[in-house]
């Protein structure tokens, strides 16, 4: 195996096997495509004929996936199955970690009634929900006669080992590389595999809504490890999400929620990711379809540039979602995608599901390693400093400050006027904000350092300064798309009057 960071083991490629639908040609050429990046041997492509639905019916998953996919598996002698104690039959070795699904098979396993999810009970919640994540029944496959109503623990949740020294031959980690198109789909491997030879550099974003203390608090985590691993960190803790075209570039990392259509920086019909971004938005039903790219969360980050996701499929419950901060802290210490995402998850055979490839590294070359471009300089040089001078901050802004103004560089000046605001320094934020905005040559770029100042204004309970700072925006960035960002907050800080009442029509009419 190879190690990574914090000695983070990587699937070894005949660990991993490939499913596609061999009825959808474009299915298996997916599946060819992956496996000829990943090296993973010819003979681990399984194509399984399938409904050609996003949604498929439990009697057909048991029927048409789940039982002749377990049977491949018995046949090809990459498991050893027998009784354990309890009499269940199940995987005691095997030789499988790894389960790249591609698109074309069934997303979402349906209730068993074939109609909409029952309403949940107050004393418990999960009783009568079967259904499920196609995704996230298979991580069980081996394992038979489970029940299928509610969800299963995960062995693997928060586990202190990697997956390979856990010894969990029952459990499988399932990942999908599905979106809106396969042209998607092949970019997102193909940016993979360009990403793990540089590293993933760039901005974060964790926009914090405000919404349950548990999801904030993951949220929360995200950002410290963000802000102490050298991303320039953009934190918005307002209770709405960031507004209609938010002008955010050169981003690499997106955390938040709770919007239940896309919305905020990703209407813009410009914008990108970077490339190998890794993107989530927390919401119930994130991932319910994949199609369609201006709908839910998954498909529309995807389509934007994200290399990765997370969703899920069906009301799945906060407290049975992906923890982010797990999540996050795991990619950091060299975790591949589908370890992160199954370190992060408390149970399975539930709602949850991972998109793009189960083998991504983002961070494989955080120490500074990899090929470096151009365009990743004063991000590497912000993750160099972040080491240096873990422990002297006030050094290491000085020196991002003096090396701000010998390159030139909005990028480091906004880095440490983030880094300053993240303290809460927010008069020496101010300067910083000021220097990146005169160095900016991008009006996206410029108009974002403004609206650091506006939030910094109305954080600080200045209502009337955020107002006029908005109105001066307006106009300074009139028939821009950013515009819009500063038209929105506008409403929300001054909103219009009510309209008047109409008059009631004269008696008798």
């Amino acid at each position: 195996m190879l190690c990574g960071l914090a000695g983070a083991a990587v699937p070894a490629p005949e660990s991993v096997l490939v499913l596609f639908n061999s009825a959808v040609p474009e299915s298996g050429e997916l599946a060819a495509i992956y496996q000829k990046a990943r090296n993973i041997p010819g003979e681990n492509l399984i194509g399984l004929d399938l409904p050609i639905v996003a949604d498929i019916t439990r009697e057909d998953y048991r029927r048409k996936l789940e039982a002749p996919l377990r049977a491949e598996l018995d046949r090809r002698g990459l498991w050893l199955r027998k009784r354990d104690r309890e009499g269940v039959v199940m995987p005691q070795v095997s030789k499988v970690q790894v389960l790249a699904i591609m698109k074309g098979v069934p997303l979402r396993i349906k209730p068993a009634s074939g109609l909409e999810p029952v309403a949940p009970s107050q004393t418990d919640p999960l009783k009568g929900h079967d259904e499920a994540a196609v995704d996230s029944e298979l991580a069980m496959l081996g394992v038979e006669g489970l029940p299928t109503e509610g969800a299963l623990p995960n062995k693997f949740y928060q586990s202190k080992a990697g997956f390979q020294q856990a010894n969990l031959p029952f459990l499988l980690m399932t990942g999908r590389i599905d979106a809106p198109t396969y042209a998607i789909c092949k970019r997102m491997i193909a940016d993979v595999e360009e990403i793990e030879k540089t590293g993933l550099w760039g901005m974060a974003c964790v926009d914090i809504a405000n919404k349950f203390p548990q999801g904030d608090q993951w949220l929360e985590t995200v950002a410290k490890r963000s802000v102490e691993s050298g991303f320039p960190t953009i934190l918005d803790r307002f209770d709405e999400t960031l507004p209609k075209n938010y002008p955010l570039t050169d981003a690499a990392l997106y955390f938040g929620w709770y919007d239940w259509h896309v919305s905020g920086p990703f209407v813009h019909p410009q914008f990108q990711f970077r490339k190998g971004a890794v993107a989530v938005h927390l919401h119930s039903f994130s991932a319910a379809q994949l199609g369609n790219a201006g709908q839910n969360w998954c498909a529309p980050l995807l389509a934007r540039g994200a290399a990765v996701t997370l969703g899920n499929v069906y009301e799945p419950y906060l407290h049975l979602t992906h923890d982010l901060g797990i999540l996050h802290e795991r990619l950091l210490e060299g975790d591949c995608w589908a370890e992160a995402g199954l370190r992060a998850m408390p149970v399975v055979s539930w709602q949850g599901v991972l998109l793009g490839d189960p083998l991504y590294r983002p961070f494989r070359h955080l120490a500074g390693t990899g090929v470096v471009k151009d365009a990743d300089r004063d991000y590497r040089a912000l993750r160099a400093a972040s080491m240096r001078w873990k422990n002297d901050p006030a050094e290491r802004r000085k020196q991002l400050d003096a090396a701000a103004e010998r390159t030139r560089s909005p990028v480091l000046a906004e880095a440490v006027g983030l880094d300053f605001l993240n303290q809460k320094l927010t008069l020496d934020a101010s300067v910083r904000f000021k220097k990146s905005k005169l160095l900016a040559i991008r009006a996206e770029d410029k108009a974002r350092q403004d609206l650091h100042q506006i939030a910094i204004d109305r954080a600080n309970g200045n209502k009337t300064v955020a107002i006029r700072g908005l109105r001066d925006a307006l106009t300074q960035y009139s028939g821009l798309p950013v515009a819009e960002s500063f038209s929105a907050l506008l409403k929300i800080l001054d909103p219009p009057p009510p309209p008047a009442p109409k008059p009631a029509p004269p008696k008798g009419q």
